[in-house]
């Protein structure tokens, strides 16, 4: 039986009992997985208003528009929802390193043997 959440055009988020969805962010050019974050139904408004990626930080408990120290900015190419539509997918333009750290993506270790490895910069 088909239902508008999973194949309807109506935008309903899936928010959790906290009030969040899960948003993965790549690089609109290049395909790399940049970082995952959450946003609340304020962040993902301002997202879709600004056209640049807003998040609720859950360890500041606060809004927080990525780049806004680093000015890092992630700019907005595309968003995408998932079928039962918990998830985002945002398709962006990096302006500059995606995780805090400074790597180019927050996933630039691998868990090898129990053990993480960094990868090095141009394998990435």
């Amino acid at each position: 039986m088909q239902n508008d959440q999973d194949y309807g055009n109506k935008l309903n988020p899936a928010w959790d009992e906290k009030g969040l969805i899960t948003a993965v962010l790549t690089d609109a050019k290049t395909g790399l997985l940049l970082m995952v974050a959450h946003m609340n139904k304020e962040s993902f408004e301002l997202s879709m208003a600004t056209k640049e990626a807003t998040f609720w930080s859950r360890s500041r408990k606060k809004i927080w528009r990525k780049g806004e120290e680093s000015g890092h900015v992630m700019k907005i190419q595309e968003i995408r929802i998932d079928c039962d539509q918990d998830t985002l997918w945002l398709k962006v333009i990096p302006m500059g390193p995606a995780c805090h750290t400074g790597a180019q993506s927050c996933f630039y270790r691998l868990v090898e043997d129990g053990h993480l490895v960094i990868i090095p910069k141009d394998k990435i």
